[in-house]
């Protein structure tokens, strides 16, 4: 009797196996070959689910968002209303290893979006996926008093911290020695403070 395959658990791992080669090697070397390799899979069944190469792609930027939204989702109630930016911020910075994963995909991306137009929609969504995280972030502050004060300009800072994020993602990335988490958390704890400072000023 042949074996039943969940089609969507199928792309779920080719996506996941994409996300590992692509932190690991590089996007020029997530060909349907390796993805198949890392997911334990022959390239006939990759390609069964995920026909291509750009398609394996996209396919793992969708899954690296749904990866942040999944432990976003599970951050629940439960942690005190002054934790909860932090908890939801920390999410795309690279304090362990699906992160660290997730940080080096996004810089790989962007970095080969500049010269392969084909990837560019991939990164255009990651980038504003990113953004609207940080923005509900620092709207919700804003409305409870807690981050920003009434006449903030919500865009600006929610550029300014995606500059701080995506900094700390980078140094994190290629110097891991000089920017670990402890001081990833730290200096978003800080920034946040200030943000706080100002709301209340």
């Amino acid at each position: 009797m042949p074996k039943i395959v969940d089609p969507e658990q199928r792309r779920t791992a080719i996506a996941d196996a994409a996300l590992t080669v692509i932190a690991r090697d590089g996007i020029e070397h997530a060909t349907l070959a390796r993805v198949a390799a890392e997911a334990g899979l022959v390239v006939g069944s990759v390609r069964h689910y995920i026909p291509t190469q750009a398609q394996v792609i996209e396919s793992a930027m969708d899954r690296l968002v749904e990866r942040v939204t999944q432990r976003l989702h599970a951050l629940g109630e439960t942690r005190p209303q002054d934790a909860r930016a932090t908890d939801a911020l920390a999410q795309l910075l690279p304090l362990d290893a699906p992160r660290r994963e997730e940080a080096a995909v996004g810089i790989a991306l962007a970095a080969a979006s500049r010269t392969r137009p084909e990837l560019a929609p991939a990164a255009d969504r990651l980038h504003t996926s990113t953004r609207t995280l940080i923005r509900a972030v620092l709207r919700h502050g804003r409305e409870t008093g807690r981050l920003l004060a009434d006449g903030a300009d919500l865009d600006l800072e929610t550029e300014r911290l995606a500059a701080l994020l995506d900094g700390l993602a980078h140094a994190a990335v290629t110097a891991p020695d000089r920017a670990d988490s402890a001081l990833l958390t730290s200096v978003l704890d800080h920034h946040l403070a200030h943000l706080a400072r100002t709301a209340t000023s």
